[in-house]
């Protein structure tokens, strides 16, 4: 992969101006994430706002010509008064766990303390006992509860009203509140069956539950926080005399010199000057095996230096580094919302008034039949206590944050939430060849000159027409010539067929077979390109155009080293049920010798960069959904036109621009891990929403009809939205196959 990654991060952004990145604290359903969206963009000068239920994480596009900091203080007024606390992060931290969370097991605890009395009480009463504190001491403690432990939601349900929106604070605040209140009014008339234990339970349950949530939604979203504890704290500065200096990395600048020890972290991106060693890239590219670095050579922040002391140059710090552009992207997926989103999304703008409705059917219902109002208005509690928004809210976000996690540290970047959608019911995986299924480095493995030429004569007129060009086949031809020519004079480039020019007088062509004179190649040379052609070698044909016409000069074949792992990637996405195809520039008897090597289904050969795209559109129009694969700049049509593009690593950054998830290492067998970690997050986003859809479908008739009390409401409430985290932290367990851990299921 590139090591600039700025093309595939500003595909991920949208809108037009700059933005801002909050850390917004107390989101608790979907409804608190429209209120937050909503607040921010009443502020002028705010274009819109992404707000993520899992993470926390807030995303803030200003208009053109709008000063962020100017704005900070009136984005932090309109979320406070929503209700809601917000963290500006630096942008290198981003996705690090805030501070607030470090004490967040204190209000649990004293929950618990309080709510004990209560919980050892209803036990009593199932054995038979009276175990319950006296009246007052129960006054006491649900009281401490209800306006101490409650006072935080209470704060949210009041900004829930005050907008005429409803979230899940507010079903809790109005349930519990009648139950204390009925309990206090029937205390004051010397009542013996109070209900304190409703109220002060519900919010034990409410605050645990929260607690959990957060650390399970921390856990999902740890994989930001994961690459960004690579970078050490401090590094080794040279002064102007080589000597060494121990200084904190944030003080590090483009132009020092460090020096890395062996077993330490790279602290920065740099050039390297002096030393060679392994360097273990794996946090970032998923790569187990070491690489070898040698002077000249890219070293990134957050790797390891294996064996070896090596001296180098910094060339980026902080946010510029790869690193951080790296867990910028994971959070920016993780942050985006899959379509699938607007269906809970739907569900939970109308989910709070159709509870207060069904609460208030049930209190009258219950009434109507005979029965006391504390038992009906307790019925009406646990309807409100358990109907359950934040499993709704949670069950697609937690699994996208969990999977993009899972992904990047496979070494697989998605650059938004979407993909996860797209590779749904693929029926094509086409790859381009050269430099995705290939090396991408070919060398110049056989020249045949026509009758009257001289080999040296043909090497020397094909270097002089690629001489200053980056293309791979021109690389292999300049250094079989040994060394960089004169270029060649009126150069044109064809596109998709070669390239034309004039040397020593001459002019000449050199590309496909695309360029051949009408009559052909002679007999010798189409020998010739057959049998390269059987041993898959692409071709070029050298041509001179002269006053009698076209004569074909010479047949260059080069060879192509298929990647490590290619055959078993196709052998794997097989498994899957998918058909492969290869698209090819090359001549068709050596594309799909190729794709014989390779096991691949389909071939199509001769193609024009633009040809890609019309070859999918093709597919399309049979009803075929296909993900192309590929790394260079005539890839990115096709790319974009797929249904699901994937870059490979190593390849240029229009292609990374225009794919929908980009691979960290040029390894084919990435391809199907991706597919796998894709239908993965999907499962799992299916079976949250079926989970979270049923548990209220079930459970609101249930506390309706009597069959739960607010109390165990409370607990079936909570434990219903941990079920949804629990089920999305599995995929953080996911590798991709052959590695040591499981597969997610």
């Amino acid at each position: 992969m590139p090591d600039d990654l700025s093309a595939h991060t500003a595909s991920t952004s949208q809108g037009t101006g700059p933005g801002l990145d909050l850390l917004v604290e107390g989101m608790s359903c979907a409804s608190c994430v429209r209120r937050v969206e909503r607040a921010l963009t009443k502020v002028p000068g705010v274009e819109s706002a992404q707000a993520n239920f899992a993470t926390g994480h807030t995303r803030v596009r200003l208009r053109p010509g709008a000063d962020p900091a100017a704005l900070e203080e009136a984005l932090d007024r309109a979320v406070e008064k929503a209700g809601y606390a917000v963290l500006h992060p630096e942008p290198e931290a981003a996705g690090a766990t805030p501070p607030r969370h470090r004490m967040g097991w204190l209000r649990p605890t004293l929950a618990g303390l309080l709510a004990l009395p209560f919980l050892i009480g209803m036990i009593g009463m199932g054995l038979g006992r009276d175990w319950m504190p006296p009246p007052l001491a129960q006054f006491v403690l649900a009281t401490l509860m209800q306006f101490g432990i409650g006072a935080g939601i209470y704060r949210k349900a009041w900004g829930a009203v005050r907008d005429l929106t409803g979230n899940m604070e507010l079903l809790v605040a109005i349930g519990t509140t009648a139950a204390w209140a009925l309990s206090t009014v029937l205390m004051l008339n010397d009542g013996h069956h109070l209900y304190f234990e409703a109220s002060a339970l519900v919010l034990a349950f409410v605050s645990l539950g929260r607690f959990l949530e957060e650390r399970a939604r921390n856990a999902a979203a740890g994989a930001v926080e994961t690459l960004l504890k690579l970078r050490p704290d401090t590094a080794l500065r040279l002064d102007g005399q080589g000597r060494e200096e121990e200084v904190p990395t944030a003080r590090l600048r483009q132009g020092d010199r460090i020096a890395i020890r062996p077993g330490a972290r790279i602290p920065a991106d740099a050039l390297l000057e002096e030393g060679e060693a392994g360097v273990d890239e794996s946090a970032l590219t998923g790569e187990s095996r070491a690489v070898a670095k040698s002077p000249g050579d890219a070293l990134a922040a957050g790797t390891v230096v294996l064996d070896g002391r090596l001296v180098a140059r910094v060339t980026a710090t902080g946010k510029d580094t790869r690193l951080a552009r790296i867990a910028a992207l994971v959070e920016e997926a993780g942050s985006s919302r899959a379509p699938i989103q607007r269906l809970a999304d739907r569900v939970s703008a109308v989910f709070v008034p159709v509870v207060l409705g069904i609460a208030a059917v049930t209190f009258l219902g219950w009434l109507l039949a005979g029965a006391a109002a504390q038992v009906a208005l307790l019925h009406a509690v646990a309807v409100l206590v358990v109907a359950c928004p934040c499993a709704l809210g949670l069950a697609t976000p937690a699994a996208v944050v969990a999977g993009t996690g899972a992904a990047a540290r496979a070494g697989i970047l998605l650059r938004d939430a979407e993909a996860i959608e797209r590779a749904r019911g693929l029926s094509v995986i086409a790859f381009d060849k050269t430099g995705t299924l290939t090396e991408g480095r070919p060398r110049l493995a056989a020249l045949v000159p026509a009758e009257g030429v001289a080999r040296e004569e043909a090497l020397r007129l094909a270097a002089r027409l690629q001489a200053g060009s980056e293309h791979p086949l021109a690389r292999a031809v300049l250094d079989e010539a040994g060394g960089t020519p004169r270029p060649a004079e009126s150069f044109r480039a064809l596109p998709g067929r070669g390239v034309e020019g004039v040397a020593e007088g001459r002019r000449l062509r050199l590309g496909s077979d695309r360029l051949l004179p009408q009559a052909g190649a002679p007999e010798p040379l189409a020998a010739a390109s057959a049998e390269q052609a059987a041993h898959g070698y692409s071709q070029s044909w050298l041509i001179e155009s002269g006053p009698e016409g076209e004569r074909v000069l010479a047949l260059l074949g080069f060879e192509d080293a298929p990647r490590a792992g290619a055959a078993e990637a196709v052998a794997r996405l097989h498994a899957l049920g998918l058909r492969t195809a290869m698209l090819s520039g090359d001549n068709e008897a050596a594309a799909r010798e190729a794709a014989r090597r390779f096991g691949i289904d389909e071939v199509a050969a001769r193609l024009l960069p633009e040809d890609k795209a019309t070859r999918l559109a093709a597919w399309h129009a049979e009803g075929r959904r296909v993900a192309m694969v590929g790394d260079g700049v005539n890839d990115a049509p096709a790319l974009a036109a797929a249904d699901l593009g994937i870059a490979m690593g190593g390849g240029t950054d229009a292609a990374f621009a225009a794919a929908h998830l980009a691979l960290l290492r040029p390894d084919p067998r990435l391809v199907p891990a991706a597919l796998s970690v894709l239908h993965a997050t999907w499962r799992t986003i299916a079976q949250n929403l079926g989970w979270a859809f049923a548990f209220n479908t079930l459970a609101i008739p249930a506390a309706a009809l009597g069959g739960l009390s607010p109390a165990l409401a409370g607990g079936a409430m909570a434990l219903s939205s941990l079920t949804v985290l629990g089920n999305a932290l599995r995929l953080t367990r996911w590798k991709p196959e052959g590695e040591t851990a499981h597969e997610h299921r």
